[in-house]
């Protein structure tokens, strides 16, 4: 796995095109969360998140659609990727490199 933070300088890109609706429910304690962020902002990856935490209603769906707690879960279009996994989320948004 790439570490995305020793490119950020040197990659920019618009992913914006390729239309892919992004997703995320997090909550701003989650370290793992907070490395997804990044990860879309160092990529200029449009996302829309959620805190789950203060979000009752969005932590229910949440929970119906990944049956866990756990955070982040991340949608890209309807692929549903649990945790921060850097590699799927490339594969998905097709970031090569």
């Amino acid at each position: 796995m790439k570490d995305h933070r020793t490119i950020r300088t040197t990659v920019r890109c618009d992913f914006a095109k390729s239309m892919k609706k992004v997703v995320m429910y997090s909550t701003p304690t989650c370290h793992y969360c907070n490395l997804a962020k990044e990860f879309f902002d160092d990529y200029n990856i449009k996302y829309e998140a959620f805190n789950v935490s203060t979000d009752l209603a969005k932590r229910k769906e949440m929970m119906e659609k990944s049956g866990q707690m756990g955070v982040p879960v991340i949608f890209v279009d309807d692929v549903m990727v649990m945790g921060f996994d850097e590699d799927k989320l490339r594969e998905l948004l097709e970031i090569k490199e």
